[in-house]
């Protein structure tokens, strides 16, 4: 049964050192995954990419027959109990599904409002009367969802909501005002609103299209996912029973919150599918087209961009397997219908979500630029769909919370945890600089294969707790008033993840995956080797924003003095990597 807190601890990583076979990867996925896994690629490829110019015409009954045909099939039913209607599945499965439907590009932004940001905050946060009403509808595609959060004066901002909920003398709300971007928005059926009860107290409500004063808006004229219905959500004065609230009055930023947690982990989900879709385009193009005699996969600059689209996926990919495997291990042999672990979970790996949301979304436009530049002038018009993934992918570092507000919280939040206790970074600050002051020592000898690379990722967790604990001790209060700074640390924090889940995920593909270990391990020797200029710039500019003089260049030979990390051909990997990927006409790693 549920114990009272999670069984896993967020940002821990940063503070241990991670063994050989302790994460769970892709390699571990199961049989009933890789059906499912099939299952919702067919879905993809055959119903919905074949459909898409068609969607984008705003063909919104298509959209629902879609929706019908995804509920048919039990796509939406991952993440909900069997008493719900739902299949009752793991993290795992869910996180297979998500990958293939964020091929989907439009479709994939629908789906996720509905399945991440509508279902999942009713199963988290809703009575039992709400979820028997609510969720058998959602999940066979019967309803469409929308979560309705942002205002035009409160996107980051979203404790700044200005939407209103009056109460009334039967215990019912009575709702005004003008919800914005809202996916979905257009033809959804259940709307989840936020708005402040007497103007004060941010509360979450459940308000269905057919409550009097509901309207939708125009659609926006957007510059990607043009087969989404994106529009404001109009409330004029609209009746909501008292039993629609969802949660409790005054604690929606609980539910917002948690939903968006779990929001940004499924969109760095949606972006590693697209990636891997944009990665197959880019090697099959590259190995057809020919220019100066020869196929131009066969030139070393394109091979340098191949290369590096795959490595960045593998880090970013070995991060979501990573975060997938504590949250079922959080969640195993509870009660799937006591949401409380749940919620516990989402909350403990806020920053691992956070982490994922950014990386995922750079990644995935680093990725789809280069299949634009692999296409060259082809890349740049509609006969092609590099131009389209381009246009579609660009709204992923605004979604969710921006990449701004998601790095801000990453240290942010790391840093709350320890000034109460709930993770030993100061301790392990002050030990740092122990080891810092002491004389140095000679490594032990290894035959480990990924031992300079555990050094390296061993490095990077210092320098991050470096740049923490100095910001700590130089700003106190203040530090969140130190945005640059903030955001150089979550850059830190990022790449240490990413570079400690890929060489992880690497080494126990020596038994887990044979046949692809050697590529693992030169993927994961790249991003290693190029994360070591990236962290020491980033912990560069921030101790210079701290420091000057003696206390600067005491801080930057204590930093050199850590990155002491051995160089790797990192030529020669990406060149393997970019022939493999040709040779098999898309991503192989997994």
């Amino acid at each position: 049964m549920a114990t009272s807190t999670p069984a896993t601890t967020g940002g821990i990583w940063l503070l241990e050192d991670t063994p050989t076979g302790s994460i769970f990867t892709p390699e571990r996925l199961n049989d009933e995954h890789r059906l499912i896994d099939q299952t919702a690629e067919e879905f993809a490829v055959k119903e919905v990419v074949a459909n898409h110019d068609q969607l984008e015409t705003k063909d919104w009954e298509l959209a629902r027959r879609l929706f019908r045909r995804s509920g048919e099939l039990g796509l939406m039913a991952t993440d909900v109990p069997e008493a719900y209607g739902g299949l009752e599945l793991d993290k795992a499965s869910s996180v297979v599904v998500g990958s293939r439907i964020g091929q989907c590009g439009s479709f994939g932004s629908s789906f996720g409002a509905q399945t991440g940001l509508t279902i999942l905050p009713l199963v988290c946060f809703g009575t039992e009367g709400q979820k028997q009403q609510y969720l058998g509808k959602l999940v066979s595609g019967e309803w469409i969802g929308a979560y309705c959060l942002s205002e035009s004066g409160s996107g980051s901002d979203a404790l700044g909501a200005k939407a209103r909920a009056t109460r009334q003398d039967d215990g019912s709300y009575v709702l005004s005002g003008e919800k914005m971007w809202i996916t979905n928005g257009g033809f959804a059926d259940l709307f989840v609103v936020f708005a402040k009860v007497d103007g004060e107290h941010f509360t979450a409500f459940l308000v269905e299209r057919s409550y009097a004063g509901v309207s939708s808006g125009k659609e926006e004229h957007k510059m990607g996912l043009h087969g989404s219905s994106t529009t404001p959500v109009i409330l004029q004065d609209v009746r909501v029973p008292a039993d629609n609230v969802l949660g409790e009055v005054g604690r929606g930023h609980k539910v917002a919150f948690n939903t968006l947690n779990y929001g940004r982990f499924k969109l760095a989900v949606a972006a590693n599918g697209g990636a891997r879709v944009a990665i197959g385009e880019s090697a099959r193009y590259a190995a057809d087209r020919h220019q100066f005699g020869r196929p131009i996969a066969s030139f070393g600059a394109i091979k340098h961009k191949l290369g590096e689209m795959v490595v960045r996926a593998f880090a970013v990919e070995s991060m979501i397997y990573r975060t997938t495997g504590l949250l079922d291990e959080a969640l195993a042999d509870h009660d799937p219908t006591d949401p409380t672990l749940l919620r516990q979970t989402l909350e403990e790996l806020a920053v691992e979500c956070s982490i994922l949301k950014v990386a995922g979304s750079e990644m995935i436009d680093y990725v789809l630029d280069e299949n634009v530049q692999i296409h060259g002038g082809n890349g740049f018009v509609k006969d092609y769909p590099a131009e389209r993934h381009y246009r579609d992918a660009r709204v992923n570092r605004i979604f969710e919370g921006t990449n701004e507000i998601n790095r801000l919280l990453m240290p942010g939040t790391l840093i709350r945890r320890a000034l109460k206790g709930g993770l030993p970074l100061i301790a392990s600050a002050r030990s740092l600089q122990d080891e810092i002051m002491a004389p140095p020592s000679l490594p032990e000898l290894s035959d480990d294969p990924f031992d300079d690379q555990r050094r390296a990722v061993s490095a990077f967790k210092k320098a991050s707790v470096m740049v923490l604990g100095l910001a700590m001790q130089r700003y106190g209060e203040q530090l969140t008033d130190e945005q640059e700074v903030l955001s150089w640390a979550a850059d830190i924090l990022i790449d240490t993840y990413a570079a400690d889940s890929a060489v992880t995920r690497a080494a126990q593909a020596t038994t887990e995956a044979p046949n692809m270990a050697a590529l693992q391990r030169d993927a994961a020797c790249v991003y290693v080797n190029d994360a070591t200029n990236r962290i020491e710039a980033a912990a560069r500019s921030a101790l210079a924003a701290m420091f000057e003089g003696d206390d600067l260049r005491m801080n930057l030979a204590a930093l050199r003095r850590l990155l002491k990390v051995v160089p790797v051909n990192t030529v020669a990997m990406r060149r393997r990597l970019a022939d493999a990927v040709v040779d098999r006409a898309g991503y192989m790693l997994s």
